[in-house]
């Protein structure tokens, strides 16, 4: 029968039109709760991801905004400020970026990675009092 595999149970099925094997890196790992076969910089990453995923995305949204408004008005004794939070902006587009990275296509990889350029140019520019 056409789209079963060979237990006769339906499921998706892979490139070479056979059942998919299940993968060793699923379930959890320990008492953490994080999820297994991910590398140092995910796991230290993984309770902070799992924070903003818990947020609603207007909040995000909302805050990152204002952070890069903020980051831009600051002119005068409070440029340094400005500096910064575009500079921590930028760091944090970096480091959804490094996140991301495997399953972005080119084209996404290419846009993040301006836009995280743009920021720490901001923040450059601001610093030299430029912006």
């Amino acid at each position: 029968m056409a789209g079963r595999d060979r237990k006769g149970v339906r499921g998706p099925r892979g490139p070479q039109g056979g059942s998919p094997t299940p993968s060793a890196n699923t379930g959890t790992s320990g008492k953490s709760g994080t999820p297994a076969g991910m590398n140092a910089f995910q796991r230290a990453s993984f309770p902070v991801l799992r924070f903003l995923s818990g947020l609603p995305r207007w909040v995000l949204v909302v805050v990152l905004a204002g952070l890069l408004v903020l980051g831009v008005i600051q002119t005068g004794p409070l440029a340094w400020l400005g500096v910064l939070i575009l500079a921590f902006l930028g760091l944090f587009f970096l480091w959804l970026l490094a996140h991301s990275w495997p399953v972005t296509p080119w084209s996404g990889r290419i846009l993040r990675l301006v836009i995280v350029l743009a920021l720490f140019l901001g923040a450059y520019l601001k610093a030299i009092g430029r912006l």
